[in-house]
């Protein structure tokens, strides 16, 4: 029955041949059949496939996983003599580099959930050998690959990044760094302001001509005005600073980075992408962690269109990351309670009330006992309660309380939502990780409008009263909405790339991960 399988599948191979390019049937040409009834290759095919292996690095990809060189070096041996034990072997060789080149370029290198980030991760549908086998078939290999790329708009912006930024890759503009900065008079720190001289100023219109944030043949003065001011605000506008045009110290380190690095940024970015679930349903919420936005947005024609965009505040980088995960919104609270975790009640919120009694009545505090009872007067005894876990803390709808006047639930293990907040200043921060894990949202009220969105009765004005009115209110929304805590720190906005740090340094993480491969996993080659 092997036998009789292995005949079938290498007529159906045979036949295949039929539909290769005219140079691969030339009579005496070479042919390489993979074992047991696998693909059969020829040489123009084989060399297109060694061609895309070799420009896995377009892809962010190593092209020393596939073997290429060895491969290379292997091929004319293998066609000179195709009935040697060389010629199969190559040909299995070749077919195994390519199917895991289209695995990984669809599904990724690594396992997400071993860097702790638990996204339903999509069921695509695609089969790495199907496609290669299709693609064969045609004697268009890069059929197969194009199948293979995450089907989102942004993955193919980053590809023209990478490309853009492996272009400049080693140039000589930053062989060295700029140079110190000036301390004007009264300054606390070293700084360049608009209008001020400075050496680094040939140097710094170098290195903004080649990012793309300066036109060519812009003047360059003796002062950072102008032309340049402009562009280095535009760079500051890319990197998730203030577009002040104030040259800084986060501005200065942004400016020294090299490209071959902000290219490992974006590679990072494109292989997060391969097993981020961004496009679950028409419609959508997604709060990219590193750039602290959340964007609403609806599939349009298989096209993404952001409806909404506001700031965010997210969890504190050194002890309270906002974990990367999807679910669903299903239900809004208005005036909601906040129920003090109890890590947050032993760590902060019983010293604090030991310290400051006062503090219990001013933020509107109770103690909620196991059967739901609930009381309202503190004591040294109810706090020793909730320290050995018999009574909790929750503080009543108010203007004191920390989830403002609305909270969005998706019911998560972290207990990790999305609400307001009555610390507002806090949005005009650059960095804003300031929680305990939660998300707070700058502009509540358009959230709901976009959540409730086809629901009767639940316009603007509704919103607000029900926000106003001091009572806790749960509503069931009528169609749940995918919402997505997702981790990049490179975005194409306008067509062009924008950069932001690694709060909580998931791309070290995920470099570690890809370094950490076993090297027997990493190479094909004999």
């Amino acid at each position: 029955m092997r036998a009789a399988s292995r005949w079938w599948r290498r007529r159906h191979w045979l036949l295949a041949l039929g539909s290769l390019p005219w140079w691969s049937r030339l009579a005496g040409a070479s042919l390489l059949a993979e074992p047991d009834g696998g693909p059969v290759w020829s040489e123009a095919l084989a060399r297109q496939a060694l061609s895309l292996l070799a420009d896995a690095a377009a892809n962010g990809l190593d092209p020393a996983d596939y073997g290429v060189d060895a491969l290379t070096r292997r091929l004319p041996a293998a066609f000179a003599h195709p009935n040697e034990p060389a010629g199969p072997s190559f040909a299995a060789d070749l077919g195994a580099a390519m199917r895991r080149y289209l695995h990984e370029l669809a599904f990724g290198r690594v396992d997400p959930r071993a860097l702790h980030q638990r996204f339903s991760v999509p069921a695509r549908r695609f089969d790495p050998a199907q496609a290669l086998a299709a693609a064969l078939a045609q004697g268009r290999l890069d059929t197969a690959v194009q199948a293979s790329l995450p089907p989102l708009p942004i993955y193919r912006q980053l590809q023209k990044v990478l490309l853009d930024l492996r272009a400049i890759a080693g140039h000589a503009a930053w062989a060295q760094g700029l140079p110190p900065l000036p301390r004007p008079p009264g300054a606390r720190a070293p700084k360049l302001e608009p209008g001020a001289a400075w050496t680094g100023l040939p140097l710094l219109a170098q290195r903004l001509f080649l990012l793309g944030d300066l036109a060519p043949g812009a003047p360059v003065g003796e002062r950072l005005d102008g032309e340049l001011l402009a562009a280095l605000r535009a760079f500051q506008s890319r990197h998730g600073l203030a577009a002040d045009g104030v040259l800084g110290a986060g501005t200065h380190a942004a400016l020294d980075v090299p490209p071959e690095a902000r290219a490992r940024q974006v590679a990072l970015t494109m292989e997060r992408l391969r097993w981020t679930p961004l496009m679950q349903g028409p419609r959508m919420i997604v709060v990219n962690i590193p750039e602290y936005v959340l964007r609403a947005y609806e599939v349009v024609d298989g096209r993404i269109e952001v409806r909404l965009s506001m700031r965010v505040i997210v969890g504190k980088a050194l002890d309270h990351a906002t974990p990367l995960f999807d679910e669903r919104l299903r239900s809004i609270e208005f005036s909601p309670y906040w129920n003090v975790p109890p890590s947050i009640a032993r760590q902060e919120t019983v010293p604090r009330l030991r310290r400051d009694p006062g503090h219990w009545a001013r933020q509107g505090f109770e103690f909620v006992g196991g059967d739901g009872s609930v009381d309202t007067a503190l004591t040294p005894a109810k706090l020793d309660a909730v320290l050995a876990g018999r009574l909790r803390i929750r503080q009543r709808p108010g203007p004191a309380n920390a989830l403002g006047d609305i909270k969005f639930v998706f019911p998560n293990s972290d207990n990790i939502y999305l609400h307001h907040t009555p610390s507002v200043g806090l949005f005009a921060r650059e960095r804003r990780d300031f929680s305990h894990g939660c998300i707070r949202v700058e502009d509540p009220v358009a959230l709901a409008r976009f959540v409730m969105d086809g629901m009767p009765g639940w316009d603007e004005p509704r919103i607000r009263a029900q926000m106003a009115a001091g009572t806790s209110t749960h509503v069931a929304l009528r169609d749940p909405l995918p919402v997505l805590i997702a981790y990049s720190t490179v975005l194409v906005k306008q067509g062009r790339p924008h950069f932001f740090a690694d709060v909580y340094r998931h791309d070290a993480r995920l470099q570690a991960a890809l370094d950490a491969r076993p090297r027997s996993n990493r190479t094909v080659s004999r």
